[in-house]
């Protein structure tokens, strides 16, 4: 199939699978007038590298490990090794201290809103 159409079965852009193809996790076959032909399986591979991106792996970590992904009637997942275990727990380790830093953004626009902040000193201005 050509790019347009994996891109209307994915509901992925044609810009967004050139680049998934430059970083090196698509692999498309070129047909004798030099256009991308992408097999079947390149719709289950898409649907991969989407699940793994909205679960914040940047696609340096995807192409190490998107053969550890496997497709079935629950969706994506992975085949855990020591590495990948690794870098996930990283990435939540992450995410959990920018949720903890997007807390603490509420909290004192909470308190810009309320009246003002809370006098220098009273210990919830860091909180």
């Amino acid at each position: 199939m050509l790019i347009s159409e994996l891109a209307e079965l994915t509901g992925v852009s044609t810009r967004a699978l050139r680049h998934y193809e430059d970083r090196g996790l698509l692999v498309p076959a070129r047909n004798s007038s030099g256009y991308r032909n992408y097999a079947e399986s390149d719709v289950t591979r898409v649907a991969q590298i989407r699940t793994m991106i909205s679960a914040g792996l940047g696609t340096s970590a995807i192409r190490r490990y998107l053969d550890c992904a496997r497709s079935g009637e629950h969706g994506t997942t992975l085949e855990m090794c020591p590495d990948l275990r690794a870098e996930l727990a990283a990435l939540a380790r992450r995410l959990d201290a920018r949720q903890a830093e997007l807390r603490a953004a509420q909290r004192r626009l909470s308190e810009l809103t309320s009246g003002g902040t809370p006098p220098a000193g009273s210990g919830s201005a860091g909180r």
